[in-house]
């Protein structure tokens, strides 16, 4: 698909220019539409794959936040750090889990 152009100008060598190396060596002012359409579909997958990374990443962070990090005191029923063995506020020991 690289190899789509059209000749806008011929120079020293006329007629139908098999291809685009052939069509630059004769020195023909070539419009190169094949090189671009390939340029734009690299950019969209590349652009695609980027997106796809970024919100896997996301979902992955969202996951790691969703783990609680704090409890309820059983006595005083105030939220405390998960890995507490007493409660600052009440001081009562706790449950280790």
């Amino acid at each position: 698909m690289a190899n789509l152009f059209t000749v806008l100008k011929e120079r020293a060598t006329p007629g139908p220019y098999l291809s685009l190396t052939a069509a630059g060596e004769a020195g023909a002012v070539t419009l190169n539409y094949g090189v671009f359409i390939n340029t734009i579909i690299s950019f969209i997958l590349v652009a695609l794959a980027v997106f796809l990374i970024i919100r896997a990443v996301n979902r992955l962070k969202k996951k790691e936040k969703a783990k609680p990090s704090k409890k309820e005191c059983p006595y005083c029923f105030r939220k405390i750090d998960i890995k507490a063995i007493r409660c600052p506020n009440c001081t009562s020991e706790l449950e280790v889990r």
